[in-house]
């Protein structure tokens, strides 16, 4: 496995990778490394929408604009050498705008100025495979270990920073955990499935330790548009305001979106890869099973594993919606009414087909066949502003 020295620039390339998952990847940048690639998660928000409109035609999801915008500003600064800098876009391979961004990127780079700066795809379907970022073992072995601490912390900060009665504890408790664990990633120390079966107890054991207050809060479940769910720059800080209308918010884990892309983009596969794709699923939902079993040992929420929580949604979702996110949106939704959290953010990017058809076209369903449950629907655009926003998430915390 490829040794990390984090402070030395030593790799071939630079590769420039825009914010997009903002509790995982303090840990996933770790499997970024190799020979190759010295990987940078961008940090720069200043004027990246405005950027990005530059560049990107304002009828594109928001999330194109804001990934692209962060990029460009971040080549216009100089921090990097651009004979060696490449940038990293992501894309499911499918029907989704989004598995266009590669060429909208290369198509802003060439407007902008910067030619020369080559952008690489980060998929598994082999979509533009002369383009497409070669995965190492040890790559692929790092992210499983980043992907599931990242769930973990996650989870465990937004249900205990709520309710800590000393300010501060909960993101400290975090900001430890991510130390430790950050130091195994670079190592290559203790990056084993015992081990991390271990941790997930250690980190809930914990976060239980940390005093709380008692009091009683509302539960807002967040479900929606990957980018926009998981990133604060998407969701113009869903989860920061929630805790300041004194709510505690609930973010499902990247690993249930993970296993839904197994389930439903590939098991098109030739023969021998869906069969391997079926035993890397079976492995990822032990282990989020066992993820599971720790938070609710120390008395923590999560929603069902995958496969319980795609039964539950059977006749409520239809599984051949299988674009973007998919089906997973309304499962989500599905999912929380049904285990407590009665009220849910549905967020996603103005004009987002997948959602809306996925989402928007069957909440208000779900809420009259789940009574109990209230959904509002919230889009989010470069030609919207917070306040409306944050009225429409208003609506549903004052709704009793």
């Amino acid at each position: 496995m490829y040794r990390i020295q984090e402070g030395k620039d030593r790799e071939k390339n630079i590769l420039l990778i825009p914010a997009m998952l903002d509790a995982h990847f303090p840990l996933l940048q770790y499997a970024f490394y190799s020979k190759n690639y010295h990987p940078i998660i961008l940090e720069n928000e200043d004027n990246i929408t405005d950027m990005g409109l530059r560049y990107v035609h304002n009828d594109m999801c928001y999330p194109s604009i804001l990934c692209i915008g962060q990029m460009l500003s971040a080549l216009q600064s100089g921090k990097y050498d651009l004979s060696r800098t490449r940038l990293l876009m992501p894309s499911a391979g499918d029907g989704c705008r989004g598995s266009n961004y590669t060429s909208l990127l290369r198509k802003a780079l060439k407007n902008a100025g910067f030619p020369q700066v080559k952008v690489l795809s980060l998929n598994v379907k082999g979509v533009e495979r002369e383009n497409q970022m070669k995965l190492e073992p040890g790559m692929v072995w790092r992210a499983l270990f980043g992907l599931f601490y990242g769930d973990m912390l996650m989870l465990l900060l937004q249900q205990v920073r709520p309710y800590e009665k000393v300010s501060g504890t909960a993101q400290a408790c975090w900001k430890h955990w991510v130390r430790v664990l950050s130091e195994d990633l670079r190592t290559g120390r203790n990056l084993t499935l015992r081990s991390l079966k271990r941790n997930f107890l250690r980190i809930a054991e914990d976060f239980s330790k940390i005093e709380r207050t008692g009091k009683t809060k509302q539960r807002i479940g967040i479900v929606g548009e990957l980018y926009i769910k998981y990133c604060h720059l998407g969701n113009w800080d869903m989860v920061r305001f929630l805790e300041e209308e004194g709510c505690e918010s609930y973010t499902n884990g990247l690993s249930w979106y993970t296993l839904y892309y197994i389930d439903s983009h590939l098991r098109d596969s030739r023969r021998l890869e869906k069969a391997g794709y079926r035993l890397v699923g079976a492995v990822l939902e032990r282990l989020q099973k066992k993820m599971i079993q720790a938070l609710r040992r120390f008395g923590f929420y999560s929603l069902e594993p995958f496969s319980i929580l795609k039964e539950e949604a059977k006749g409520y979702v239809s599984y051949s919606t299988q674009t973007g996110d998919g089906w997973l949106i309304g499962a989500e939704a599905v999912g929380c009414i049904k285990h407590g959290c009665r009220k849910v953010a549905a967020v996603q990017p103005f004009g987002c087909l997948p959602n809306h058809v996925c989402g928007k076209g069957i909440y208000s369903s779900l809420c009259k066949r789940l009574p109990d449950g209230l959904i509002v629907s919230v889009d989010v655009d470069s030609s919207g502003s917070r306040l409306n926003v944050y009225n429409r998430v208003k609506m549903l915390l004052d709704f009793r």
